[in-house]
């Protein structure tokens, strides 16, 4: 069986469904494919930080602006997608005191609002903080609920006409005279798909779904280990003031907290080895900044891998630097109706999904511009009617599972 779209999304996860959104308000007939139930990938095994900005100030002005940006922004439009937390980056007294300047004189040129204090002051806040803190900064951080997230962006791309295909995954793409004809989609969608303009936001996969259309997409998929924890009444994110490194952050959710991360190089983001050290030293590092961490139940681990842009990489010199998002373009490589979105973060999804909508619009003349900004995602002030939205795409990770169906 074969079906017509003006615009095929390979890719389920925030970025892709962010797209779908997009352009299904613009009116342009769009479908999305995703090979497992959405937010399966790294949308949905992230740490679950709304970034301020913060993070990246002082190392990557223009990253650091998208992120407050869209922090706004989605605190606007994404109701209880997202939990107001704050957040802290402390300073321990073996923490270099001009990186903690440099940050904070950063953030105050870019306009994150920012408060320092003394350690005092910030284990009045934070009682179990530990003692070697000598001060913090507040920051606009927020926590971020993904399977509502990626679902609320599917449901309003299926309400204004789009088809969201879970369980679909691509098995094949024929391209004649430079151009994508036919996708073949197997799964619970065993048809082929004939599409105007194709867009691959398949994350760490991109590389190899590129591959099917004959053109390359060099990705550089790094691991890292998030770890839950039984630990009630934290109320902001916590965050090492340092340069990055792992186990640097603390993500508070209601009866526990998730410690975060590592980097570690992988070859393949489907089978990769899963290393007890890595859940070792984070709740180690992490509790330098909670002590109390250490001795909590484990309630579940789980590994992320994020979907690294190779050139961006090499140019940049590895972890830590803020990762921007690219926009591939592969007519230069002989298919001219496809697209790649790779690289970003979680907080800049809608922004990356903006970008291509705008492209993939102005290839086919359609003169809408993006209404996502300023429009509410649905059920965003009904969390059960997000959680319904989750059930209904298979979209539940492991970054929320906790608190999506409570």
């Amino acid at each position: 069986m074969a079906h017509s779209t003006s615009v095929l999304v390979i890719g389920g996860g925030a970025t892709g469904t962010g797209i779908a959104r997009d352009l299904a308000l613009r009116g342009v007939d769009v479908t999305l494919a995703e090979r497992g139930g959405l937010s399966a990938g790294a949308s949905g095994r992230s740490h679950g930080l709304l970034h301020s900005g913060a993070r990246y100030a002082e190392s990557d002005a223009a990253g650091a602006r998208e992120c407050i940006e869209e922090n706004r922004i989605l605190r606007g439009i994404a109701g209880e997608c997202v939990r107001e937390t704050r957040g802290l980056f402390v300073q321990l007294t073996d923490d270099d005191p001009a990186y903690f300047d440099a940050k904070r004189d950063a953030c105050e040129e870019l306009g994150i609002p920012v408060d320092v204090i003394d350690g005092d002051l910030a284990r009045d806040a934070v009682p179990e903080l530990s003692a070697d803190v000598e001060r913090a900064m507040w920051v606009p951080d927020a926590v971020v609920l993904p399977s509502r997230l990626v679902a609320a962006n599917a449901a309003d791309a299926r309400d204004h006409g789009g088809d969201i295909l879970t369980h679909a995954p691509v098995n094949s793409m024929t391209v004649e005279d430079g151009r994508i004809t036919a996708v073949s989609l197997g799964g619970e969608f065993s048809e082929t798909i004939e599409p105007t303009v194709v867009v691959n936001a398949a994350g760490a996969h991109a590389g190899e779904v590129a591959e099917l259309a004959g053109v390359s997409v060099e990705m550089r998929p790094t691991r890292g280990v998030m770890v839950a924890v039984e630990h009630g009444g934290l109320g902001p994110v916590l965050n090492r003031c340092r340069e990055p490194a792992d186990g640097d952050i603390v993500v508070p959710h209601e009866d526990e907290v998730v410690l975060g991360t590592t980097s570690v190089p992988v070859s393949d983001p489907d089978e990769f080895s899963r290393e007890e050290w890595e859940v070792e030293q984070t709740i180690q590092e992490c509790a330098t900044m909670l002590p109390s961490v250490a001795d909590e139940p484990q309630l579940r681990t789980w590994w992320g891998v994020r979907p690294l842009y190779e050139p961006d990489e090499a140019t940049r010199g590895g972890r830590g630097i803020s990762r921007g998002f690219f926009r591939v373009e592969h007519a230069d490589d002989g298919v001219e109706n496809f697209v790649s979105i790779v690289g970003g973060k979680l907080t800049t999804y809608r922004r990356m999904a903006e970008s291509v909508a705008d492209l993939v619009c102005e290839r086919l003349e359609v003169d809408e511009s993006s209404s996502t900004a300023e429009r509410e995602l649905p059920g965003a002030s009904e969390p059960a009617e997000l959680d319904a939205f989750v059930e209904e795409f298979d979209g539940q990770g492991p970054t929320d599972t906790d608190l999506v169906g409570r």
